[in-house]
C-alpha cells in the first residue's frame, strides 16, 4: 500500500521541528493548486498518520507547503520581522501509488534542503 509521510528537521536548533504547519495540495495539468489537508508536526517533527496512504495517493503531482516563516517567528528568534524564508514549497511527482514517498525537510531560518526519504 502507497504512502505519503514527511518529516522535519531543524536544522538551527538541532532538533525535531515541532508544531511546524503543512499545507498539502494535488496540483492540475494547468499547475494549480486544490487542497487537500493542513497538518501540525508532533514532537519527532513527523505526523501522526501518513498525509496520504492507499487509494487516495494517486500518480499525479502534489505540492508540500511548510509554513517555516510561522514557525520560527513563534521561537521567538532574534530574526528580521520580514523573514527570509517565510513558505517553501516542495512540489513533486508520484508515479507509483504502490510505493512509499518521503520527503522529508532540514530546515534554517535561512536555508533548507529536500529530497526523496524512505
Amino acid at each position: 500500500m502507497g504512502r505519503l509521510t514527511t518529516h522535519v528537521l531543524d536544522t538551527a536548533l538541532g532538533k525535531p521541528a515541532e508544531g511546524l504547519k503543512l499545507h498539502l495540495s494535488r496540483v492540475d495539468g494547468a499547475g494549480q493548486g486544490h487542497p487537500i489537508k493542513t497538518v501540525f508536526t508532533n514532537a519527532d517533527g513527523r505526523l501522526d498518520e501518513p498525509l496520504l496512504e492507499g487509494e487516495v495517493l494517486e500518480v499525479g503531482v502534489y505540492e508540500l507547503l511548510f509554513d517555516a516563516g510561522s514557525y520560527f517567528k513563534d521561537r521567538q528568534l532574534d530574526l528580521p520581522h520580514t523573514p527570509f524564508l517565510d513558505e517553501i514549497p516542495v512540489r513533486f511527482g508520484v508515479s507509483d501509488p504502490t510505493a512509499h514517498y518521503h520527503v522529508p525537510l532540514l530546515l534554517s531560518p535561512y536555508s533548507y534542503a529536500t529530497y526523496r526519504g524512505s
